[in-house]
């Protein structure tokens, strides 16, 4: 379901979203939800290496761990 959202912006960023709304030739909308669409893909990204990180640093053994019991 969807829900409305309450959300502020400092006035520093609404003058730049107009800046760039003339600029680029795009309402403030489109450049917004680009905005948000890159921010998403790239906290994603963070996200499966920072669990790839934690995987394997559960599977990874330091030198002794993985010669314990080792008899030679």
């Amino acid at each position: 379901m969807l829900k409305d959202l309450k959300f502020e912006l400092n006035s520093e960023i609404v003058e730049e979203l107009h800046t760039y709304s003339e600029i680029l030739k795009k309402d403030v909308n489109t450049i917004l939800n680009e905005a948000l669409e890159q921010y998403f893909q790239s906290q994603s990204e963070k996200l499966l290496e920072q669990n790839q990180e934690d995987h394997n640093a559960m599977t990874n053994l330091d030198f002794n761990e993985f010669w314990d019991d080792v008899d030679i």
